[in-house]
């Protein structure tokens, strides 16, 4: 039998490990002292959660500023206990005379006291306080006061070269990030009978990228293209595909260019009395689910999804096609479900919503009775949260749609779909895409780029580039191939997510193939190049992987420091991005990491050789270790950012 108290700390030890996501729902305690056989399993089941967890964790890459974060909460909380939410700022060093990282939490504590305690207390003061309690840990070397009181956080040097050590033995593991959660990412979503034009470039990008980014925190990622699949539109697209191909129940319609197709329609639509008319009972019979008018509407759809999937195919982009015509049988229930809570007022006969805070209504309803994206969008929205039940529900829409978004999440929070404090609901907003004449990109007739143009002028570029360099002479025909595909597409991604999402940026084949500062161009042949280093020291991946369990990564030079401090902080900057979803910081990363080796391989030997012979007369294996810890590291920073590097270049 056990006693009272080991029960309660069962108990706690359960629901701390539910916290984690170690087990699913746990099953009632009730009852529990009565039945010690069921309480033996659940210790031996906690017992195995438990070792599942350590090991997990043992393999996780360490975030460092989180784990110091840990350490000076811990101090301030033991300096100041009455403190309620004390500040808890700690950030890398920007030189390394002031340590590695600072905390700098010091000024905030000072205002607090001052206001809620009438306390003058000087941040240096407080700073020496919160230095005098940090508890035991395993990497904090010393800690020095400077100035007002910041206070410079110096690693121990044992504890970065064991992480470093990890890290190459077990590879980039993702930070610990508790419960795995569903994530639904909505991104992409073109209209049918449209082509994918520049504008889609962004959304597809980023939203790949973040994707890519949930996946390897551990996340379940649903990843959603919410096509323009449905509406009035496809009325006259049916009509004119009637008139042109009246066989097209029976015989394939040749449909070459949809585009063509869709303006033709378009043109006779506004010109045509008739047709218009004829047009609008084609969309009554196909919302009436009308089996030739379906039919018609599925052919329409897949000429366009052939197009959409070419494009897909360049750049690895991997969507669940999930259209407005999937949400189209729920959209009365919505309607019902808003007039029943007594928030559809009507209006020259049509249905609207008033959301507190927000000008324009949505219309759930037009005056034809007919349905609205408004009405789509709420659909969606309750599906992906009651269906799919998201704990994340992330918009990858530009920010022309930002007012739109934020009502329609409003509308949710009002009718009691969600609370925000409890599921993410975020409009990960984007600016446009310029030409290098700072307007909006267009051909030089003024029409919209063509997305399928654009990636094969990238590919015809990226292979001059290759030419002009002579790397046709040294690489085989697969890999010079293999080479224009990852520069081109890689620089077309690299130059969108290099940019904060927020802003427009100027599309321009010029800088981003350029392969001197921030870009893929610079970035893959930096990547070459460090992969080059053992293999031209004939030490193949078996030697570093032994050498890797063997050897202790000296970290002496101050550039073999500052590379090692660089590669740790990983974990970090992908923590960031899951807050705030803005991946130009993991391309500032990248980058700098790059700089940063590029100064250590220029300091320190890795591979010394003969002057005369040109022999190799030692391998610093250590710094090869470093040399293979960096391209780890921007190897699966490539992979999130969808970026394919080539071994040769």
């Amino acid at each position: 039998a056990f006693q009272e108290n080991d029960i309660k700390l069962l108990t706690a030890e359960i629901e701390r490990l539910k916290n984690f996501g170690c087990l699913g729902v746990s099953p009632s305690l009730e009852g529990l002292r009565d039945e010690n056989a069921k309480l033996k399993y659940r210790l031996n089941f906690l017992r195995k959660s438990l070792q599942e967890e350590r090991s997990k964790t043992a393999k996780s890459m360490i975030n460092i500023n989180s784990c110091l974060q840990e350490i000076f909460g811990a101090a301030i909380q033991a300096a100041y206990p009455d403190l309620e939410n004390p500040p808890l700022v700690v950030t890398p060093s920007q030189q390394p005379k002031f340590g590695d990282y600072q905390c700098n939490s010091a000024m905030g504590i000072t205002q607090i006291l001052l206001k809620t305690k009438e306390q003058k207390v000087s941040p240096r003061e407080i700073a020496e306080k919160i230095s005098k309690n940090i508890p035991a840990n395993e990497c904090i070397e010393k800690v020095e006061i400077a100035g007002p009181g910041f206070i410079n956080v110096h690693l121990r040097k044992d504890f970065v070269s064991k992480q470093l050590s990890s890290l190459l033995m077990n590879g980039v593991q993702p930070p610990a990030v508790g419960k795995r959660k569903k994530v639904v990412v909505d991104f992409s979503s073109p209209n049918i009978a449209k082509e994918m034009h520049v504008g889609h470039l962004r959304s597809t990008i980023i939203g790949e990228s973040m994707c890519r980014l949930f996946e390897f925190a551990g996340y379940d990622v649903l990843r959603l293209n919410h096509l323009g699949d449905w509406g009035t539109q496809f009325g006259m697209l049916i009509a004119h595909l009637q008139d042109k191909f009246p066989d097209y129940l029976t015989v394939s319609p040749p449909i070459g260019d949809l585009q063509a197709f869709y303006k033709e329609s378009k043109r006779r639509f506004d010109t045509e009395e008739e047709f218009k008319k004829r047009a609008y009972q084609c969309v009554v019979l196909l919302q009436s689910k009308n089996p030739d008018f379906i039919k018609a509407w599925e052919l329409i759809c897949d000429v366009s999804r052939k197009e959409f999937q070419k494009i897909y195919k360049c750049l690895d982009i991997t969507l669940i096609e999930r259209g407005e015509s999937f949400y189209h049988d729920m959209m009365k229930d919505i309607v019902k479900e808003f007039e029943d809570k007594g928030f559809v007022q009507v209006d020259d006969g049509r249905k609207i919503i008033f959301v507190p805070g927000f000008p324009v209504p949505l219309t759930i309803m037009k005056s034809d009775g007919g349905y609205t994206y408004d009405t789509s969008d709420l659909a969606a929205l309750k599906h992906r949260l009651y269906e799919e039940k998201a704990d994340i529900l992330i918009y990858v829409v530009d920010s022309g749609q930002s007012v739109h978004l934020q009502t329609v999440f409003a509308a949710g929070q009002m009718i009691g779909w969600y609370d925000p404090k409890v599921t993410r609901v975020a409009h990960a907003a984007f600016g446009v895409v310029l030409g290098e004449d700072k307007k909006k990109f267009k051909t030089r007739s003024g029409d919209t780029v063509r997305l399928i143009d654009l990636l094969e002028e990238g590919l015809k570029r990226a292979m001059d580039k290759l030419k002009d360099k002579e790397r046709d002479k040294v690489l085989t025909a697969e890999e010079l191939k293999a080479a224009q595909t990852s520069v081109a597409f890689g620089c077309i991604k690299y130059a969108d997510l290099s940019h904060n999402r927020l802003n427009d940026y100027v599309f321009s084949f010029d800088k981003m193939l350029d392969d001197r500062g921030n870009t893929a161009a610079y970035l893959l042949y930096a990547f070459t190049r460090i992969r080059a280093i053992a293999r031209l020291a004939n030490i193949d991946e078996q030697m570093l992987q032994k050498a890797a369990r063997e050897e202790v990564l000296i970290l002496d030079h101050e550039k073999e420091w500052k590379l090692g401090k660089c590669i740790l902080r990983f974990p970090e900057i992908l923590q960031k991005i899951l807050e705030d979803l803005l991946l130009h910081t993991l391309c500032d990363y990248l980058y700098e990491l790059a700089t940063t080796f590029t100064e250590f391989y220029d300091n320190c030997y890795c591979v010394e050789k003969d002057r005369q012979s040109g022999q190799i007369v030692k391998v610093n294996m250590w710094r090869l270790l470093l040399c293979e810890a960096t391209a780890t590291v921007m190897a699966k920073g490539f992979d999130i950012l969808g970026i394919k590097p080539v071994q040769r270049m």
